[in-house]
C-alpha cells in the first residue's frame, strides 16, 4: 500500500512528526514499512515553460526547433515529441537542470541547430511509465492550465511529497485504504482523525425514476448501493488529483474513472460506473452467470463465465463481472450522459476464485477477495458524487438505492482486563485498555457486569477477546512490553526423534556434506526422470487443488528428484564437486483420489559427484551415519533392479529382515536426464526406520591389553560368490576369539581361471584374558577353511 504523505496529512494533522518518526512509530504498531521514496528527488532547474513557435527542422524530418518562453527568456529547443502545439505549457529542463536518473543536461546541437535544453515527459520527471496517462505515454507532459513562466515545476505542480509503502497482511483489509492507514496514524500518534463529509449540496430528481436494482445471489452479494448522475462531462482530472493517482502506483484516465479510483485508494472499496443510457432498462441485477456464457471484459477480452461466477447483468445480458471487472458494453466514453456509481458488497472467496479461474486478478478484485465491510457502500458512494460535484463533472441525482436484504449487527466481543494484562505481561487497569480501545474506534460498554467491546464496521478482522488483546498491545506498545519468561513448570525438550535426527545430520556434517532444503511440491515429471516404471506406488501422488504450477502440482514421494535438481544446478554452474544431504517428509496417499491425509514419512537422501567421490565414498558415509546412531549389524547386499541406480553398481543396506535403504551410482539414462556430465552417486534412506533402530545407549570398552593375531587367508572362488557370502562363514566359524574379517584384495588376471576370483581376508584374532599362541589359532583357522571349501568349494591359494 502506497501512502503519500500529504494525502495523509488531509486526515491527520502530523506536520510537527518527521517522516522517520512516522515509519517507526507504524512499523511499531504493527504496519510493516517496505521502503519510501521523494517525489521529485533529484530534479534541479526543471521549470515551466510556453512554446511559442514550433518550426520544422531544415536537417531532420523528425525534429522540429521550439521556441520557448521560460518568463526572463526565450530559449531555442529542439525536440521529437509529437504531442505538443503552441501555446503549451510545458516542463523545460534548462541548461545545467538535472532530470530523473540524476542526467545533466547541457547545451549542445541536434542536426546543426542549437538546443538550450529539454522539453520533459513525465518519465524524466521521474514518474513510473505504467502510472503515466496514456496520452503522455511517449510524448511531452502538457500542464493543465497558464502557470507562472520560469517557476519552478515542483513548486509549480506541488510535487515535492514523500511516498511510504507499507506491506498490509491479509487480514488488515481495512489498510489497504488511505483512511485505514490515517486511522492508524491518527491511534499510534494520538491525535483526531478528520474524514470526509460526503456531502452532496445539490441534488434533482429521485434514483429510482431512473434505475433500479435486484439481488437474485443474496449469498454472494449481501448489499448493493447505487447513485445516478446526470449531464457527464468527461474530460482530463485536475493535476492535483492525477498527481494523487500517479504517486499511489494509478494510470489516470478521464475524471470520472479517476475519481472512483480515488475514492478506492481513499475507502479501499472497489467502485464501477456503468454508462446509464447501454444499460437495458436501466435494470441492474446481481445473479450468478450461465455456464459457457461468453463475456467481453474492459481490456477486449472475451471470457467464458461459469455458474459459480457472479455477474451484473441489466435485462438482456451480463455488463459486468462482480467485484472484478466491467463489461466493453457499458463503458463509459466521451459519448456518456448519464452514469449509474455500483457500489456493492460481495462474497470475498467467490471473488477470488472467479479472479483465479478467469486468470484476471484487478485493483477491485484484490481488494474484494480480502473482504470489504458492508457498512461501506453508502459512505462511499457519497464522496464519489461530492468529488463529482466539487469538480463539475455531472449533477447527482436525490437519493440512492440500497439493496441490502440481511443488515449486519454490530459484533460485541467480551473482554476481561486481567486477561488482557495477563496475556500481554503488563498490569493494565480498565481505563487504560478502554482509552487504547477508543483511540482505534473501537467503543466499549458493560452490560450485566461484563464489559463488551463494539467492533467497527471497517474491522473485519475482531471476532474474539485474543483480537482485542493484540490491539492493546500494540497501541499500548510493544518496545514498552518487558521481557519476562513463561509463568510454567514445563519446559520443552527435544523428542527422541529430533535427538537421533540432529545426531545424523551432524555425522553427515562432520563427513563434509552440505544440508539442503527443497521444496514438498514438485512436478509429476520428476519421476519419468528418475526411470521409475508407470506401476511404481510412488506414482500414487497428492494432486493440489490449487497449485502455483505443473511444476509444483503434487506433492513428493521421494526425496530422489529434489536432490538430483540441487546436483544438476550446481554442476551447470561449474562446481567441480558437490556432497548434499537432505531429511526431509514425503508424502504417501492411502488412496487416490485422496480421502484421508496421506502418510507422512521421513527420508534422508544424500548426493554426491566429482573426481574424488565414488561408490565406496558413498558407502563411508552411510556408515558413519549407521554407525554414529548406534545401529549395528547391518550390512550391504546387492541390488540388481532398481531403475534409477545403474545395473551391478547398486546395494541394499539390511539391516534383519529390513531394507533400511539403497546406494548406488546412477544410471546413465538418469544423468543424462539431469544434464550431469560427471557420474553422480545417491543413497536414499528410510529416516523413520533409522530412528527406530538408533541406539543411543553406547557402551565403551578398554583399550586391548593383550596383542592380537593376524593371519591372511587368500581363497580362490567363483564370480558369482559375494564378499559378504565369505564374510558371514568366517564369523560364524571363527568362534569368540576372532575380533575382526576385512577383505583387503581382490584379483582377476592371468594365474586365475575364467569365472574364478581370488580374494584376500585379514582376519583378527584377541584374547580377553591373554596372549594367544598360534596353537589357539591354527584350529580356528582351518575349521574356517574347511568351511570355506565346503559351503562355497573355495581352494586356498
Amino acid at each position: 500500500m502506497r501512502v503519500p504523505v500529504k494525502w495523509l496529512k488531509e486526515y491527520v494533522n502530523i506536520d510537527d512528526i518527521a517522516e522517520k518518526e512516522l515509519v517507526e512509530k507504524l512499523v511499531l504498531t504493527g504496519s510493516n514499512n517496505e521502503g519510501s521514496h521523494v517525489v521529485g528527488e533529484g530534479l534541479e532547474n526543471i521549470i515551466v515553460g510556453k512554446i511559442t513557435k514550433i518550426v520544422q527542422h531544415p536537417n531532420a524530418d523528425k525534429l522540429c526547433i521550439c521556441m520557448v518562453d521560460v518568463g526572463d527568456d526565450v530559449l531555442q529547443i529542439v525536440t521529437g515529441a509529437t504531442n505538443i502545439s503552441e501555446n503549451d505549457f510545458i516542463p523545460v529542463a534548462v541548461h545545467g537542470a538535472t532530470i530523473a536518473g540524476g542526467i545533466k543536461i547541457k547545451k549542445g546541437k541536434l542536426r546543426g541547430e542549437v538546443s538550450n535544453g529539454m522539453l520533459c515527459s513525465l518519465e524524466e520527471m521521474g514518474f513510473d511509465k505504467a502510472s503515466i496517462p496514456k496520452e503522455f505515454d511517449d510524448g511531452i507532459f502538457i500542464l493543465d492550465k497558464p502557470y507562472p513562466l520560469g517557476m519552478d515545476i515542483l513548486e509549480a505542480l506541488d510535487l515535492k511529497d514523500t511516498v511510504i509503502e507499507f506491506e498490509i497482511t491479509p487480514n488488515r483489509s481495512d489498510c489497504l485504504s488511505m483512511i485505514g492507514m490515517a486511522r492508524e496514524t491518527a491511534a499510534s500518534f494520538e491525535r483526531a482523525l478528520t474524514l470526509p463529509s460526503g456531502k452532496i449540496d445539490t441534488q434533482v430528481d429521485d434514483v429510482n425514476e431512473y434505475a433500479s436494482v435486484s439481488i437474485e445471489a443474496p449469498d454472494l452479494c449481501p448489499r448493493y448501493v447505487a447513485k445516478v448522475v446526470k449531464e457527464i462531462k468527461i474530460e482530463k482530472s485536475p493535476i492535483w488529483l492525477q498527481m494523487r493517482l500517479m504517486n499511489a502506483g494509478m494510470r489516470p484516465i478521464n475524471n470520472i474513472v479517476d475519481i472512483t479510483n480515488y475514492v478506492m485508494l481513499e475507502y479501499g472499496q472497489p467502485i464501477h460506473a456503468f454508462d446509464l443510457d447501454t444499460v437495458k432498462d436501466h435494470k441492474i441485477i446481481v445473479k450468478r452467470a450461465e455456464n459457457g456464457e461468453k463475456f467481453t471484459t474492459l481490456d477486449d477480452k472475451e471470457r467464458e463465465l461459469t455458474s459459480e461466477m457472479l455477474v451484473i447483468a441489466d435485462a438482456e445480458r451480463t455488463i459486468g463481472i462482480a467485484g472484478v471487472m466491467g463489461g466493453e458494453n457499458t463503458e463509459i466514453s466521451k459519448a456518456t450522459q448519464n452514469i449509474l456509481i455500483e457500489v456493492a458488497s460481495f462474497d470475498k472467496s467467490s471473488i477470488r476464485k472467479t479472479s483465479k479461474d478467469l486468470g484476471l486478478r484487478t485493483e477491485a478484485s484484490s481488494r474484494y477477495e480480502k473482504g470489504v465491510s458492508t457498512g461501506l457502500p453508502m459512505i462511499v458512494v457519497n464522496r464519489v458524487c461530492e468529488l463529482i460535484e466539487t469538480l463539475g463533472a455531472g449533477t447527482v441525482v436525490g437519493g440512492a438505492i440500497d439493496v441490502y436484504p440481511t443488515p449486519v449487527e454490530p459484533i460485541l466481543i467480551p473482554y476481561r482486563v486481567e486477561k488482557i494484562s495477563k496475556v500481554i505481561g503488563e498490569t493494565l487497569t480498565l481505563e487504560e485498555i478502554i482509552k487504547y480501545l477508543d483511540l482505534l474506534g473501537i467503543k466499549t460498554l458493560k452490560k450485566e457486569g461484563q464489559q463488551f467491546a463494539e467492533v467497527p464496521y471497517y474491522r473485519l478482522d475482531l471476532t474474539k477477546e485474543i483480537d482485542l488483546v493484540e490491539e492493546v498491545a500494540r497501541i499500548y506498545g510493544y518496545d514498552k512490553i518487558g521481557m519476562t519468561l513463561p509463568k510454567t513448570d514445563t519446559w520443552g525438550a527435544r523428542t527422541n526423534a529430533q535427538l537421533i535426527e540432529e545426531q545424523a545430520k551432524l555425522e553427515l556434517l562432520s563427513s563434509g556434506i552440505d544440508e539442503i532444503l527443497t521444496y514438498s511440491f514438485v512436478s509429476k515429471k520428476d519421476l519419468d526422470k528418475i526411470n521409475l516404471s508407470e506401476n511404481s506406488i510412488l506414482r500414487k501422488q497428492v494432486e493440489l487443488i490449487n497449485p502455483l504450477g505443473e511444476e509444483y502440482s503434487v506433492m513428493r514421494t521421494s526425496l530422489i528428484p529434489n536432490v538430483l535438481d540441487v546436483l544438476a544446478r550446481n554442476s551447470n554452474r561449474k562446481v567441480n564437486q558437490a556432497r548434499i544431504f537432505e531429511i526431509g517428509s514425503v508424502f504417501l496417499p492411502k488412496e487416490v483420489p485422496v480421502v484421508n491425509l496421506p502418510i507422512e514419512k521421513k527420508m534422508l537422501t544424500i548426493g554426491m559427484y566429482g573426481e574424488s567421490e565414488d561408490f565406496f565414498t558413498l558407502k563411508g558415509a552411510c556408515e558413519n551415519i549407521l554407525d554414529g546412531l548406534g545401529i549395528c549389524d547391518y550390512y550391504f547386499e546387492k541390488e540388481e533392479n532398481h531403475p534409477t541406480f545403474h545395473t551391478g553398481r547398486c546395494a541394499n543396506i539390511i539391516w534383519g529382515t529390513h531394507v533400511i535403504g539403497t546406494i548406488g551410482e546412477l544410471h546413465p539414462h538418469v544423468q543424462e536426464n539431469y544434464d550431469l556430465q560427471v557420474r553422480g552417486y545417491l543413497a536414499d534412506l528410510d529416516f523413520n526406520m533409522i530412528i527406530q533402530m538408533a541406539n543411543a545407549d553406547h557402551k565403551f570398552v578398554a583399550i586391548p591389553k593383550y596383542p592380537a593375531i593376524e593371519r591372511d587367508i587368500a581363497i580362490l572362488v567363483k564370480d558369482e560368490i559375494t564378499s559378504l557370502q565369505i564374510e558371514k562363514i568366517v564369523v560364524s566359524n571363527g568362534g569368540n576369539l576372532l575380533e575382526s574379517v576385512k577383505m583387503f584384495d581382490m584379483y582377476k588376471g592371468k594365474q586365475i581361471p575364467a569365472g574364478y576370483k581370488s580374494v584376500a581376508y585379514e582376519l583378527i584374532f584377541r584374547a580377553e584374558d591373554r596372549t594367544l599362541v598360534d596353537e589357539d589359532v591354527n584350529a580356528i583357522f582351518a575349521t574356517i577353511l574347511k568351511a570355506l571349501e565346503n559351503k562355497l568349494e573355495a581352494q586356498l591359494r
